[in-house]
């Protein structure tokens, strides 16, 4: 028996950064993980960090050309390359907290026996540590559709599986047509792969504003990227070398052949296992942690992070629930989920996608009057340096203040444009401030200049 201050289930964005906060203000905390190569969290183990330096080798194996052998070799190269720094990554953050006098790191399964107890099975041992405050920082994980075969086929992979995948498949089918997917369509199109997207509802990105949802499905299909809307896979069905997928598309049948199938269909929260009823802790009717404005949840004294909590799947929202638990439990309360401003996102396409706020119809449907600006990404110089003149800018502005709505970038770079246009919203200064802005040249945020020309 161990006791605490704090214990965190979760070696996340969110629980180790609330651990070593934690453990600065002089608490003795225990952090558990269930996995050592998940030291560090989803992100920079099988999710943001690996796919991304992916999408980056993708990109210099695509300008490179050749023959599929050829292209086959550089995949194999990237993702050695990707596991080098993922280790790296892992064991920087296992030492940066292993150091730490008064954090003990636990490799094992956790779950709750009370509020004030959590159980930990490892390695054929049962500890049980006694804690005052309880953290949850589980994550998610794929939801694996019941498609007859699906499951059993030695084909099909998740996000996190795919992306140690050794041999270049010369057809990936893709289930589902989401962020994540459309991210490794994007990647795999460029590695050499031939990509079919399967998407089960008739409108592609439905969240998205409808012209920009357009304009990047038009760029995938140009670059070969083959999308099926309104379609469904029926059965999988394993060959000698690759597998069979029934699809119904549009009220035909078809067959699809592929090398490996990618279940993109969406994350639930890691909530299996925990015992929160045991310490009184809800969940909401999607079956993720019910937390309140300041992240704690039923239980009183037990606060969650992260995509466990349901809220948006990204490691920098884990981060800001940090912030958010460290203002409830050490200072004083203020900062909430109500007041951490505009959430920028990316989808690391080519060239990528990143929005900020409001759609144009959104902003319609909550009484804004509107005007609307927009820019093809060809009438950016720096676009035409870098060769890649795809895409479009488009800003919704408040006609009677002049502050921005909303921001979707659709070009070159727009994952870093997107956060100035972030600062822009919190700050609540009038679009005219980014439309005069002096800006270095040439560069892709000098856009602004021309997208917000008054």
């Amino acid at each position: 028996m161990g006791n605490y201050d704090a214990v965190i289930i979760g070696f996340g964005k969110g629980g180790k950064t609330l651990a070593q906060e934690l453990a600065a203000a002089g608490k003795r905390v225990a952090l558990i993980e269930r996995s050592e190569k998940m030291f560090g969290g989803t992100c920079i183990n099988v999710g943001c960090i690996p796919s991304k330096s992916l999408v980056h080798s993708a990109a210099l194996s695509r300008d490179m050309g050749g023959s599929f052998e050829e292209k086959t070799h550089r995949y194999e190269l990237a993702i050695a390359e990707k596991n080098k720094l993922t280790a790296k990554l892992r064991q920087k953050n296992y030492k940066k907290l292993n150091d730490l006098p008064n954090v003990e790191i636990y490799v094992g399964v956790g779950s709750l026996r009370d509020a004030h107890t959590v159980i930990v099975e490892r390695a054929g041992t049962t500890d049980e540590l006694k804690t005052d405050l309880i953290f949850l920082n589980t994550g998610a994980s794929p939801f694996i559709p019941p498609i007859p075969g699906l499951k059993e086929s030695k084909y099909a992979y998740l996000s996190e599986t795919l992306l140690d995948l050794e041999r270049l498949p010369k057809r990936l089918v893709i289930i589902g047509g989401g962020y994540i997917g459309m991210e490794f369509a994007s990647m795999y199109q460029n590695f050499g792969s031939q990509v079919t997207v399967i998407q089960d509802g008739p409108v592609f990105l439905p969240r998205e504003d409808e012209e920009i949802a357009a304009a990047v499905l038009q760029s995938l299909r140009d670059r070969g990227v083959r999308v099926l809307l309104s379609a469904k896979t029926t059965k999988v069905t394993d060959m000698d070398n690759h597998a069979v997928l029934n699809v119904t598309a549009q009220d035909e049948e078809v067959t699809i052949q592929a090398e490996a199938i990618l279940v993109a269909t969406g994350r639930r929260p890691n909530v299996a296992g925990l015992n929160l009823e045991a310490a009184g802790v809800e969940l909401t009717e999607r079956g993720a942690v019910k937390t309140d404005i300041h992240l704690r949840t039923t239980a009183p004294n037990i606060w969650a992070m992260g995509d466990v909590t349901g809220g948006l799947q990204f490691t920098y929202i884990s981060l800001d629930d940090y912030r958010i638990v460290t203002s409830a439990v050490l200072g004083d309360g203020s900062r909430t989920t109500k007041n951490r401003g505009a959430v920028p996102y990316s989808v690391f396409l080519d060239p990528p996608f990143s929005r900020v706020g409001l759609s144009e119809k959104e902003a319609g449907d909550k009484g804004y009057e509107i005007k609307i600006m927009r820019l093809p990404a060809m009438a950016i110089p720096k676009a035409q340096v870098l060769q890649k003149p795809t895409g479009m800018l488009k800003a919704v502005i408040d006609q009677r203040t002049g502050q921005i709505l909303g921001a979707h970038l659709f070009c070159e770079e727009s994952y870093e444009m997107i956060n100035l246009i972030k600062l822009a919203m919190d700050a609540e200064v009038p679009y005219t401030v980014l439309g005069n802005a002096i800006y270095t040249h040439p560069t892709m945020s000098e856009a602004f200049n021309d997208l917000f020309r008054g």
